[in-house]
């Protein structure tokens, strides 16, 4: 598929992107209608002077879930890490008595 033109909707304005696939297409227009329904969510449980401070704190949340996300993700590679170590150590011994 060739870049493709989509227009998506954020706090009641179009935005145009450029997107290479099928697939890009999708995530884009999902990723839209999260914010949608998150600003939503904030604007029913919060008090606000406009949709920018709904579009900060659904940012500020987004961020906070990224850097747990990171982290977790940090903490896996570490974790996959030792467990290659002690593979290793477990195959020499093996090795040895071998």
């Amino acid at each position: 598929m060739r870049d493709q033109l989509i227009s998506v909707i954020i706090a009641e304005r179009p935005y145009r992107l450029t997107v290479g696939s099928e697939s890009e297409e999708e995530t884009f227009r999902e990723a839209a209608k999260l914010v949608e329904e998150k600003m939503k969510s904030y604007a029913s449980n919060y008090a606000f002077r406009d949709k920018q401070d709904l579009l900060a704190m659904v940012n500020l949340q987004f961020a906070v879930e990224f850097l747990r996300l990171h982290d977790t993700l940090k903490g896996q590679e570490e974790i996959k890490g030792k467990l290659k170590e002690v593979d290793h150590l477990l195959d020499k011994m093996l090795a040895d008595k071998g």
